[in-house]
């Protein structure tokens, strides 16, 4: 057992990694569950695709409204701190949904609150908790200890926890989200073992406006992080609008039920299972810059092969190797930034970076509800295919900012001496 630990967690990443991992990989169990669950709770109390999509949209929304706020707080004040009290917090609204659903007096309205209170939650939990890795872990270990980040969130997240939470809530509609707080509320108490190595407290006499500012800046004149930040704003904009209907597309569709819907997350998860796999291999002899080229190609032609297909089977083998798509471009980003930014700035950059994500998916999620209305179930799909086959022809020239890889420093980011 201690080689297999050895193997997996090597102890020169030290104890803070550890718990750190064992908080990802546990909270992100009960995540899982809440992947399906949601939706389905959705889809059980209205058929409205606008509402469906609106769900989504008001858990991303926070993003739009308290990101960069949320990393100017986390600069500034302790960051496991932060991670364990707001994790505390969300698990008590977890709980108080659970007790909606099993008094009978949940409803759509309250579950869309609901849903942006979880959302404005997890914006202070996941900027915190994404700046501690640099923290903890050396510089040459970030590719590793990123990728068993990773690892974790796709087995778990992705592969375990959805099947889990659509049985879950077939058995019983509180269940997986009492279940999510309870995983949640473990890993806050993980984080709260980690110790982090003394920092320089960042000034804060110039207001929470420059310091907002500053990190802005810094992006902007980053070549590799400003071309990441873009595209994952500009496609997730496209990957929002379809994947904001999935629910409805697996029943209608693809004739899925609720245990199918999970299906599709599971096939996506374990095609990032094989992303790992291959991370290591692809990343040796590929340039960055052609793995997103290629990754952006694989995204552009899941969507169309979704918008073609009535079969079950093939959309499971598609959802695979968007699965792997998914892990290989996650990694990738998160190790190029983490490498990039000072500490300092973790928090501002790591916020910035985040309202990309989810400023795309709001803006998908609020076009592919009423997409879906006008012009039926797989126009959502249509619209992010020929959204993202744009999208690949305008930027194709510009991911090449970001070179390849192997412990030196990126195109547009300073090495550790400079």
């Amino acid at each position: 057992m201690s080689r297999f630990v050895e193997a997996l967690v090597p102890s020169r990443l030290g104890s803070g990694f550890r718990w750190l991992l064992a908080s990802s990989w546990v909270s992100s169990l009960g995540d899982g569950f809440a992947l399906a669950a949601g939706p389905l709770l959705l889809a059980s109390e209205t058929r409205d695709a606008s509402l469906v999509a609106l769900a989504t949209l008001l858990q991303r929304l926070p993003w739009l409204l308290f990101g960069v706020f949320a990393g100017a707080l986390t600069d500034r004040w302790g960051r496991t701190a932060m991670v364990v009290i707001v994790d505390l917090l969300r698990a008590l609204a977890l709980l108080a949904l659970a007790a909606l659903i099993l008094t009978g007096t949940v409803d759509v309205a309250l579950v869309l609150v609901v849903m942006f209170v979880l959302g404005t939650a997890e914006v202070f939990s996941d900027t915190a908790s994404s700046t501690l890795l640099p923290s903890i872990v050396g510089r040459d270990d970030l590719v590793l200890a990123n990728a068993r980040m990773q690892t974790g969130f796709v087995t778990v997240y992705q592969l375990a926890g959805p099947p889990v939470g659509a049985a879950l809530f077939v058995a019983g509609r509180s269940l997986p989200f009492i279940g999510q707080a309870l995983l949640v509320s473990v890993g806050a108490l993980l984080v709260a073992r980690i110790r982090l190595p003394a920092r320089e407290q960042p000034v804060t006499a110039r207001g929470v406006r420059a310091e907002v500012a500053e990190g802005f800046r810094w992006v902007m004149h980053n070549a590799a992080v400003r071309t990441l930040v873009l595209t994952i704003f500009t496609f997730n904009i496209t990957f929002g609008a379809a994947w904001s209907v999935l629910v409805l597309y697996a029943k209608e569709r693809l004739g899925m039920g609720a245990i199918g819907f999970g299906l599709l997350t599971t096939a996506a998860a374990i095609g990032g299972v094989l992303g790992t796999l291959s991370y290591g291999w692809t990343t040796r002899r590929v340039s960055l810059g052609n793995v997103m080229r290629v990754g952006l190609v694989i995204e552009t032609f899941t969507h169309l092969s979704l918008a073609l297909t009535t079969t079950p089977a093939v959309a499971l083998a598609v959802m695979v190797v968007f699965g792997a798509h998914a892990f290989v471009w996650g990694t990738t980003s998160v190790t190029v930034r983490q490498r990039a930014v000072p500490e300092p700035l973790q928090g501002r950059i790591s916020s910035v970076n985040s309202i990309g994500v989810y400023g795309g998916l709001v803006l998908g999620a609020a076009l592919g509800g009423p997409i879906a209305d006008r012009w039926g179930i797989t126009a959502p799909f249509w619209f992010a295919f020929v959204g993202s086959t744009l999208f690949v022809v305008v930027m194709w020239r510009q991911l090449a900012h970001i070179a390849h890889q192997d412990g030196t420093p990126v195109a547009g980011v300073p090495s550790p001496t400079g």
